[in-house]
């Protein structure tokens, strides 16, 4: 079964993961919750691609949970801002940190261990 697809399952979770469940997705919506909101910014923050980033957010206006908004006209710059939907989306990312902080925890190499000592 192709992710498209699923965007009209009985199940909500494989709903919510046509829109979100992609690695790229996530880490937008992240950066929108830590406050960047332009186009630049979160090419930097995620190291996607370029089309990539502008499928991914252009996915999420398209659903409601970003808005767009010119911010400049000469060059023409848009700045990317979560609306009430996407906002409530935050206990889900929210969940997510914690549990890979909980379960996925950083770990250093010895090397960086033995040149702290």
């Amino acid at each position: 079964m192709k992710w498209s697809e699923l965007d009209e399952n009985w199940c909500p979770v494989a709903r919510t993961l046509t829109l979100v469940g992609d690695r790229w997705t996530l880490l937008i919506l992240r950066d929108c919750f830590l406050g960047c909101s332009k186009f630049e910014e979160f090419a930097a923050n995620t190291g996607a691609t370029r089309h990539i980033i502008s499928s991914r957010l252009k996915r999420l206006v398209d659903a409601g949970i970003l808005e767009r908004k010119a911010y400049s006209q000469r060059p023409k710059r848009h700045e990317y801002l979560l609306t009430e939907k996407g906002k409530e989306f935050a206990p889900a990312l929210i969940t997510l940190r914690d549990w890979g902080k909980k379960h996925l925890p950083v770990r250093r190499s010895a090397t960086a261990s033995a040149a702290k000592e």
